[in-house]
């Protein structure tokens, strides 16, 4: 993610330090597509603006909010930024949980702006590319799990090796262009039925 021209969302009820807040990112050369404030369906509202980038400013965390958040995360992954004037350790384990990138206690400098934005986009893709590669070692678990499962079938049925059952299945896939995965599951389904 170019972290030139990202649009972001901005989160704040205090309207004057949402105004400071808007004009550090705008002369750090971000474009502002929204200011919101934290009541009402804040979910729905930042889905259907698609930011790049949600920043919150409040005076301390708020439980809907960060309740929203959460959910924003699991719908709708981006890098959230959330600056707070007072914090304690449940409301940033709260924070962390529900998928904040960057969580800033205290004042806001202009010039702490953009190392801010750029590390929680950082963060977040890095997150984003353990999620996924989690999400494919489970993949690939899963399927080895029903090739081991068909081998098994195999085996006891056609009184075969392992090493057999394997070349059995695998050969079965090149006839038939598929998966090996796939014909695991078929040699599954047809055992089930019998």
């Amino acid at each position: 993610m170019p972290f030139e021209r990202l649009r972001i969302v901005l989160v704040d009820d205090q309207v004057a330090r949402r105004g400071d807040l808007e004009r550090a990112l705008v002369e750090a050369g971000y474009e502002v597509a929204a200011r919101l404030s934290s009541g009402g369906d804040l979910r729905a509202r930042v889905a259907e603006l698609s930011p790049d980038l949600l920043i919150v400013d409040l005076q301390s965390p708020d439980r809907d909010v960060l309740e929203d958040m959460q959910r924003m995360h699991q719908e709708q992954p981006r890098p959230m930024v959330m600056f707070v004037d007072e914090s304690d350790s449940q409301s940033i384990q709260t924070a962390v949980r529900a998928g904040v990138s960057a969580y800033v206690v205290g004042g806001l400098p202009a010039r702490r702006i953009r190392p801010i934005v750029e590390v929680a986009i950082a963060r977040f893709e890095q997150f984003q590319s353990l999620r996924t590669e989690l999400a494919e070692t489970r993949e690939r678990l899963d399927q080895r799990k029903l090739i081991d499962r068909a081998k098994g079938i195999l085996m006891s049925k056609r009184g075969v090796s392992e090493d057999e059952a394997y070349r059995l299945l695998r050969k079965t896939a090149m006839d038939r262009k598929a998966r090996l995965v796939e014909v695991a599951r078929n040699v599954i389904e047809l055992a089930e039925l019998l």
